[in-house]
C-alpha cells in the first residue's frame, strides 16, 4: 500500500508533472515565475488550493452527483467549489500575508480559471482514486507544479540578467526555456 502510494506520489510529481508534462496551468507559470519570492507563494496557493479541492469535488462526486445521477454537472460543481476556495484564500493572504498578495496580483483569481486545478480533480474521478490516493495525487501534482514553477523562475531570474537579442526578450525566451525545462521532465519518462 505505502510502496504504491509512493509511486503515485513521484508519478504526479515528475513522471506526470501537470504543467510541463501535461501542459495545464501555463498561465501562472509564466506570469508569476519572473520573481522566486511570487513563484513560491504561488506555488503554496495552489497546493492549498488543489488539495481542498481535491477532497471537497471527490466527497461532491461519491455522495452528491452520483448519487443522485447528477455527474453531467460535474464541471460546474468543481468549479463553483474552487472558485469558493479562492476567494477563501484571497482573503486570507489579503489580511495576512499583503505583499505577497500585491505581488501575485490577478494571478491569485485566476486559480479559480487555472486548468490544472480543475484538470487534477477532474483526474481523480477518472482515475477512480480512493481517498489515499485522490490525496497523494491532490498534494503530489501542486507540488510537480511548485517543483516546475520555482525551477523556472530561478531559470528566469538568471536570464533576465543575461543580454537576450531583442527578438527573444521576456514571454519568448521564457518559451523557449519553458520547452527546454519540459524536455527535461520527459526524460523522467524515458521519452528522450
Amino acid at each position: 500500500m505505502f510502496g504504491d502510494l509512493a509511486v503515485l506520489f513521484f508519478s504526479c510529481v515528475l513522471i506526470n508533472n501537470i504543467l510541463l508534462i501535461q501542459y495545464l496551468g501555463n498561465c501562472p507559470f509564466l506570469g508569476t515565475s519572473k520573481k522566486m519570492e511570487t513563484a513560491t507563494g504561488m506555488a503554496m496557493a495552489v497546493v492549498f488550493v488543489l488539495v481542498l479541492a481535491g477532497i471537497i469535488t471527490w466527497l461532491v462526486e461519491l455522495y452528491v452527483l452520483v448519487p443522485f445521477n447528477l455527474k453531467y454537472l460535474r464541471t460546474i460543481a468543481f468549479i463553483l467549489v474552487i472558485a469558493a476556495l479562492v476567494q477563501f484564500v484571497e482573503m486570507f493572504l489579503k489580511k495576512s500575508i499583503p505583499v505577497l498578495y500585491t505581488g501575485l496580483g490577478i494571478y491569485l483569481p485566476l486559480i479559480t480559471t487555472n486548468c490544472a486545478v480543475l484538470g487534477v480533480c477532474l483526474i481523480n474521478i477518472q482515475e477512480d482514486y480512493n481517498f489515499f490516493q485522490m490525496l497523494i495525487s491532490s498534494f503530489a501534482y501542486p507540488v510537480g507544479f511548485g517543483l516546475a514553477l520555482v525551477l523556472f523562475a530561478g531559470v528566469r531570474e538568471r536570464i533576465l540578467l543575461a543580454r537576450t537579442p531583442k527578438p527573444f526578450q521576456d514571454t519568448a525566451i521564457g518559451l523557449v526555456t519553458a520547452g527546454m525545462l519540459s524536455l527535461t521532465f520527459f526524460a523522467f519518462k524515458g521519452w528522450v
